[in-house]
């Protein structure tokens, strides 16, 4: 599903992926773990095709195709999501209004019908409540005025609208208290773990990875991936941190 080969990319001319390489399949939760300044969300990035990241080297294949030949709405359309460490506020714009015209335009891009407004709001009002959020909070600007955990809960309604076959999901757990942990992780799980689709989730701790129970674990350190095992590399690593590994 997700193919990265000899991944090179440098930031402001500053090399931060050297030499990384990881393929996913259809149906598996990969986890990525790592120290700060890892490459951790410059890999999130360069995959979700923002502005700065340059690729100096190397491939990615998403379901056979150049995933770094296309622009990030083109990602999109093919159905990949990009989840950020921080959400960004869109003032003077409600979740409603943009989650629709986010959600119609993949669907024109794949060639079907836009829904009506009164379809949008019933799959709306639906993963709103998978997610325990009041409908009357993605009526408000997006992001403005959320906390941490608001800002979190709120991204996974996003995912569960456009439904991606493929999320990227950057240090999701960030900000969120224990019960929002739950509710954030028991989400991912909803929309995400099925046969046909792939989820690559970056973190820095294992409490996410007791919700969200990844087939891989992968550790990021100095650019490249260092080493692989399941998910009780996790735990080693919250034993004994990173320094063994890295």
């Amino acid at each position: 599903m997700l193919e990265i080969t000899n991944l090179h990319a440098t930031v402001g001319g500053t090399p931060i992926l050297n030499g990384l390489s990881l393929s996913v399949n259809a149906g598996e939760i990969h986890a990525i773990m790592g120290p700060n300044g890892a490459g951790k969300s410059t890999l999130a990035y360069v995959l979700g095709g923002r502005p700065g990241y340059e690729v100096t080297g190397g491939s990615v294949t998403f379901n056979g195709q150049d995933l770094l030949a296309l622009d990030p709405h083109e990602r999109a359309a093919l159905g990949l999501f990009l989840g950020f460490q921080y959400p960004v506020e869109i003032p003077g714009v409600s979740n409603v209004q943009f989650l629709r015209e986010a959600l119609n335009a993949q669907r024109k891009a794949r060639g079907g019908e836009p829904l009506s407004g009164g379809e949008f709001l019933k799959l709306a009002k639906e993963q709103a409540a998978l997610l325990r959020m009041d409908m009357e909070m993605l009526k408000r600007p997006v992001n403005v005025g959320f906390s941490g955990g608001e800002k979190k809960r709120a991204e996974m309604v996003q995912m569960g609208i456009l439904d991606p076959i493929f999320a990227v999901l950057d240090e999701t757990d960030s900000g969120l208290d224990i019960d929002a942990l739950k509710i954030v992780g028991e989400g991912i799980n909803s929309i995400m773990r099925r046969p046909d689709k792939g989820v690559l989730l970056i973190t820095h701790y294992q409490r996410l990875l007791d919700y969200v129970k990844p087939d891989v674990v992968h550790v990021l350190a100095k650019g490249r991936i260092v080493k692989s095992g399941g998910p009780e590399l996790a735990l080693e690593l919250e034993r004994e941190g990173y320094e063994a590994v890295a």
